[in-house]
């Protein structure tokens, strides 16, 4: 049973192009598959998500990140009643739009378009993706995704002003995305603060007593797992703490959510959407806990100089081949060289380098950059 302010998908605005309805799948759950069959979203199981497949296989990539944001967000759609297939599909492709190497190589690449006085942003890029780059049918470009699903690309996490972007306007940038598309950007925060707890103990750049110091939130269900389990070895109370944790953090979104929803009074999608403010959130207390955990992250992992070697690299890889192509755009494939007729060279550029996986751009560089040097 749907809450009354879920997204029903037989009153969604529909595709770009229309299709006859598939006999045993509804259009979410098309959605769904087209994005699971698509290049862009293989190509996440060999880009970074914060360590690089070189320190070990067991870390997260970007793909087993979006595996477990997808699980996250149906616990929680469920437990709302919303539309969880919706919501699972926009969990798989929030990031699709990710270029290699992580955040480093996003910011790099947002450097570089700066020079031209462009920019790259993920959540934009995967919107192009979708609607542009992958090509799998006869009867239209792209993947022709749900409008639901491909507001829910660019405006899960961020709102962006009308007045600044007009070509997104059919997106309703005036109004809030539904219910659905407001859980991810909290799911993903749930994801990657406890992965990345996980990958950076399991990697030894995160000290056991530093975690219990500084994220408060770890440190009462690893006191309350020490109770419990007093003989066990440290490394099975730190994973007991962490699942504590990341249940924590599920239950409070769900509950407060549910509350805000119910003291906002809001009965319909079009309700939401007219809302003053986004209804999915944490509670104050429990807020206050992730953004700490989020800010010890930062300090001790992201920016940690142990990853800095690492980022530098990412990052001059990046303005490299760039750099290259806006000097030899002859280099780059035909394909992107016929899209210059209609697009700057520096967002072709940008484009080509954001599809990459790490392995990929890695050969590129060896191979031009490691030969004009040779030169």
């Amino acid at each position: 049973m749907l809450a009354s302010y879920a997204v029903r998908v037989e009153s969604s605005l529909g595709r770009r192009y229309p299709e006859p309805p598939h006999p045993y799948r509804d259009d979410f759950q098309r959605d769904r598959d087209r994005i699971i069959h698509a290049r862009a979203f293989r190509r996440l199981e060999n880009k970074t998500q914060v360590f690089t497949r070189r320190l070990s296989d067991h870390f997260r990539t970007r793909l087993t990140h979006t595996i477990e944001v997808a699980q996250i967000s149906r616990t929680i759609a469920a437990a709302l009643h919303l539309n969880d297939s919706l919501v699972e599909t926009l969990a798989l492709v929030h990031d699709i739009g990710h270029p290699p190497f992580g955040h480093s190589g996003e910011n790099a690449l947002d450097q570089a378009m700066r020079e031209h006085h462009e920019r790259f942003d993920h959540n934009l890029h995967a919107l192009r993706i979708v609607e542009h780059f992958e090509q799998r049918y006869a009867s239209h470009p792209g993947l022709n995704l749900t409008f639901e699903v491909r507001e829910g690309i660019i405006k899960h996490s961020h709102d962006y002003a009308p007045a600044d972007y007009p070509e997104l306007a059919e997106y309703l940038l005036d109004q809030r995305p539904p219910l659905e598309a407001q859980l991810i950007d909290h799911t993903d925060e749930i994801a990657y603060n406890t992965a990345d707890l996980d990958d950076g103990y399991e990697a030894k750049l995160l000290k056991l007593e530093d975690i219990r110091r500084d994220v408060s939130i770890f440190e009462r269900y690893y006191l309350e797992v020490e109770r419990e389990f007093p003989t066990v070895r440290d490394k099975l109370k730190f994973n007991e703490a962490l699942k504590r944790m990341l249940n924590h953090l599920v239950t409070d979104l769900i509950t407060n959510t549910a509350q805000r929803i119910q003291h906002s009074g809001v009965q319909s999608v079009e309700d939401v959407r007219r809302y003053p403010e986004r209804l999915a959130a944490f509670s104050p207390a429990t807020d206050q806990q992730r953004a700490e955990a989020k800010q010890f992250l930062y300090r001790n992992l992201y920016h940690s100089a142990s990853l800095r070697p690492q980022k530098d690299r990412g990052e001059k890889i990046v303005f490299d081949l760039f750099r290259y192509w806006i000097d030899f755009p002859a280099a780059l494939p035909a394909s992107y060289q016929r899209q210059m007729e209609t697009e700057s060279p520096a967002r072709v550029i940008c484009d080509y380098i954001a599809g990459m996986t790490d392995n990929y751009i890695l050969d590129q560089h060896k191979k031009l950059i490691g030969k004009a040097m040779a030169k």
